[in-house]
C-alpha cells in the first residue's frame, strides 16, 4: 500500500515526542522506508525531528537525511552533536557523506570527521572534498568492487565479497592492473562460466568507458546518457581507479540543474523555493524585474521618438503589444530550442548553416503569420497601407527576434556563461526593444511620416 502522510500519523508522532518515548517511537516507524521518514521529518519541527532522528536506527534515518530539503536538513543537523553526525555518515556512502559535511560549518567539519570510527571512510570523505565543485571527483563515491587482473577467478570471488560489504549497489565490478590504474571491466556471466584458476586477464573487458576526476558533471551525465550506463569509474591524471558515480547521483544532478535552468528562464537569479523568506525570494527575483523595467523605459524612450506616428496613424498604437509580444515570444521559443540543444550537446555543424536556417524558418513563420493579419485588416476596414506595415514589420521582427534567440544562447555558452540566461526576461526584454523599433522604423518608412 501507498504511504500516505497523514494528520493523524504527524500529530502521534509529535505526541510520542513530547512524551519522550523513544520505544514507542521505534516500533511506530520500524517498518517505515527512509524516503516516508524524510517526508515525515520536513512536516514537524526541526526541534523534533533531531529527537527523531536521535532515537531511530542510523541506517534508517542516514538515507532519510539525505532526502531532505537542503534547508529543512540544515537545520535539524545544527541540533545534532558531532558525534551524533558522525555515526549518521558512518551509513552512508562516502560521496553522500561528503555533501553532508561540505554543509556544515568550518569549525564542525573537522570535530565530525574526527569523530567517525572507520578511519578508511573519514579519510576517504576527506579526499572526496578536495575536488572542486561540478566535478566527477566531487560527485563519485569511493565505494565499488575492483579486481586485479593478475588475480584467478576463485581469488577474484572472494575478494568481490569482502569488497561488497561496504558497496549498496554493485553495478559493475573494474578490472585494474598491479599499480590500480584502470585496465577494464569484468562481466559476471563471463565469470560464472569460467573455471575457477583461470586468469582474470583471460576474460575481463579491455574496454571500458570512464571520466577523469576533473570532468565536469554535465559531461559525465552526456556520457552516461549515450551509453545506457547505470555507473562509470572515475580515475585520476594517473589512470588510478579512484571512484565510480552512479545514475542515481546523475538523475540528482540533472534534476538540480533542470531546477535551476527553470528558475533561470523565469528570471530568478538564485536557487530559492516557495517557502523560503520574503528576503531571499526578493533577492532572487528583484534583479530580473529591475531590467524588466529598464526594458519598458527604453520602449517608451522608443515609442516617444515616433509620436509624429501615434498622432496621425492611431492603429500603430494598439498594434504595439502585439509587435512586442511575437517578438519576445519567437526570442523564447528559439532560445528554448538552442538551450536545450547545447544541453544535449546536439547544437553542432556550421554556424552559416544554422543562421540561414532560422532566417528561413523565421520567414515561413513571419509571413504566415503576416497573412493572417493582413486578412484581420481586410476584415475590420483597416487601411491597407498601415495593414501592410504591419505585416512587414511583423516578418522583420520575427526574423530578427529568431536571430537573437538562436545566437546569444551560443555565443552565452562559448564565453562559459550558462546559455538557460538567455530563455528568460533577457531574450524578452531584449526583443521587445529591438521589436518594437522596427516597427516604428518600417512604419515610417512605408507610411512617411
Amino acid at each position: 500500500m501507498q504511504f500516505q502522510l497523514t494528520n493523524d500519523l504527524i500529530e502521534t508522532v509529535e505526541q510520542l515526542i513530547a512524551n519522550r518515548d523513544g520505544h514507542a517511537l521505534r516500533a511506530l516507524l520500524h517498518d517505515y522506508h527512509f524516503a516516508d521518514i524524510a517526508e515525515l521529518l520536513e512536516e514537524i519541527k526541526s526541534k523534533e525531528a533531531a529527537y527523531l532522528i536521535q532515537q531511530l536506527d542510523s541506517e534508517l534515518t542516514s538515507d532519510a537525511l539525505m532526502e531532505l530539503d537542503d534547508d529543512v536538513r540544515k537545520k535539524v543537523l545544527d541540533r545534532l552533536s558531532p558525534i551524533e553526525i558522525a555515526k549518521e555518515l558512518e551509513e552512508l556512502d562516502t560521496d553522500d557523506a561528503a555533501d553532508i559535511v561540505a554543509e556544515l560549518d568550518d569549525e564542525i567539519q573537522q570535530e565530525v570527521i574526527s569523530k567517525i570510527e572507520d578511519e578508511e571512510h573519514a579519510a576517504d570523505i576527506l579526499a572526496l572534498l578536495t575536488y572542486d565543485e561540478n566535478t566527477a571527483g566531487a560527485l563519485m563515491a569511493k565505494e565499488l568492487v575492483q579486481v586485479k587482473e593478475t588475480w584467478t577467478v576463485a581469488g577474484c570471488v572472494r575478494e568481490m565479497r569482502r569488497q561488497a560489504e561496504n558497496v549498496t549497489r554493485v553495478h559493475s565490478i573494474y578490472v585494474t592492473d598491479m599499480d590500480g590504474k584502470l585496465t577494464g571491466r569484468l562481466s559476471l556471466k563471463d565469470l560464472l562460466t569460467v573455471g575457477e584458476k583461470t586468469k582474470i586477464s583471460e576474460v575481463f573487458i579491455p574496454k571500458v568507458d570512464y571520466v577523469t576526476v576533473r570532468t565536469e558533471n554535465e559531461e559525465v551525465a552526456r556520457i552516461m546518457q549515450k551509453y545506457d550506463l547505470e555507473a562509470i569509474p572515475v580515475v585520476d591524471e594517473a589512470g588510478i581507479l579512484v571512484g565510480r558515480i552512479t545514475i542515481d547521483d546523475i538523475v540528482d544532478f540533472i534534476k538540480d540543474e533542470a531546477d535551476k535552468d527553470y528558475q533561470m528562464a523565469a528570471g530568478i537569479s538564485a536557487d530559492v523555493e516557495a517557502d523560503d523568506s520574503v528576503w531571499q525570494l526578493t533577492r532572487a527575483r528583484l534583479p530580473w524585474l529591475v531590467l524588466g523595467l529598464f526594458g519598458g523605459l527604453g520602449s517608451v524612450y522608443i515609442m516617444k521618438g515616433f509620436d509624429d506616428a501615434l498622432t496621425r496613424y492611431v492603429e500603430l498604437f494598439f498594434f504595439t503589444p502585439l509587435i512586442a509580444a511575437m517578438a519576445g515570444n519567437v526570442g523564447v521559443q528559439s532560445s528554448a530550442i538552442i538551450v536545450q540543444g547545447l544541453a544535449n550537446d546536439i547544437v553542432k555543424g556550421s554556424m552559416f548553416n544554422r543562421l540561414v536556417k532560422e532566417i528561413g524558418l523565421a520567414l515561413i513563420n513571419g509571413l504566415a503569420l503576416g497573412l493572417l493579419v493582413i486578412i484581420f485588416g481586410l476584415i475590420t476596414s483597416m487601411d491597407q497601407l498601415v495593414s501592410l506595415t504591419i505585416a512587414i514589420s511583423m516578418v522583420l521582427v520575427i526574423i530578427v527576434a529568431a536571430l537573437v534567440g538562436t545566437f546569444v544562447p551560443i555565443i552565452l555558452d562559448k564565453r562559459g556563461i550558462d546559455p538557460a540566461i538567455a530563455t528568460g526576461p533577457f531574450i524578452t526584454t531584449s526583443n521587445d526593444i529591438f521589436g518594437i523599433f522596427l516597427f516604428f522604423f518600417i512604419a515610417k518608412l512605408i507610411l512617411g511620416f
